[in-house]
């Protein structure tokens, strides 16, 4: 039974198929079928008229951003096309959101974890690699070690890794929420009788966030105060 946030992501191959509804009508029947019965919310369904041979998803960009804004789950009819198209899964494991297929319904996020174990064990052959060559030229006689002293500690690096996530993941939520803050500054504004533009406060725009359901990037309420350092950055 499906419970929690969904952002629904339907993908047909031309134009002639999304003016008809072909191929949509069956995904969005999947998609509501699945959904049907639970406590459950559709936040907004994204249709994407795109050939799968195209790397350029500007809906799937936007389907993932309302994901991470609303701390949905993105939801597809059908995995097995999607899953054979290189820029979607390349998406899908940038974005750092929940998936559901409703075709595969108990797979979820296998497809991202079998490809993270790719790159996983890519890695290991690269740090296997490096340590053959050192070996070969230690037993040539070259010295190593010699700067051991000046490379930064494990925790270090592990240090450095968490920050650069974390800072990456901030830049990415500002430049989610932004354009949805100026989209309620749009909506808010009323003209005066001079046919000047009122200003629209902080604290309207906190609460036209709250009132969407959009959360702050630690998943909790907006202020005036965070709308600000938003803005701000």
């Amino acid at each position: 039974m499906a419970t929690g946030r969904f952002v629904s992501y339907l993908r047909v191959s031309t134009q002639k198929q999304g003016r008809s509804g072909l191929g949509l009508e069956a995904q969005r029947e999947a998609v509501a079928g699945y959904l049907d019965g639970g406590k459950w919310k559709l936040v907004e369904e994204v249709v994407e008229v795109e050939s799968g041979k195209n790397s350029d998803r500007p809906e799937l960009a936007k389907a993932l951003s309302l994901c991470r804004l609303h701390r949905a789950t993105l939801i597809v009819a059908k995995l097995d096309r999607l899953a054979r198209n290189v820029a979607f899964i390349s998406a899908l494991m940038e974005a750092g959101v929940k998936f559901q297929a409703v075709d595969m319904p108990d797979v979820n996020d296998m497809v991202v974890h079998i490809l993270a174990s790719v790159a996983q064990g890519e890695a290991k052959a690269v740090s296997d690699r490096t340590k053959a060559a050192l070996a070969a030229a230690k037993a040539r006689g070259t010295q190593l070690g010699g700067l051991r002293w000046n490379l930064p500690s494990v925790a270090d690096k592990g240090r450095i890794a968490a920050l650069k996530v974390r800072r990456q993941a901030r830049e990415r939520y500002t430049k989610d929420v932004l354009p949805i803050i100026e989209a309620i500054k749009a909506e808010i504004q009323v003209a005066s009788i001079d046919g000047e533009e009122k200003a629209v406060s902080l604290r309207q725009i906190a609460s036209a966030l709250n009132e969407r359901g959009i959360t702050t990037a630690r998943g909790g309420e907006w202020s005036a105060v965070q709308v600000q350092r938003i803005m701000d950055r």
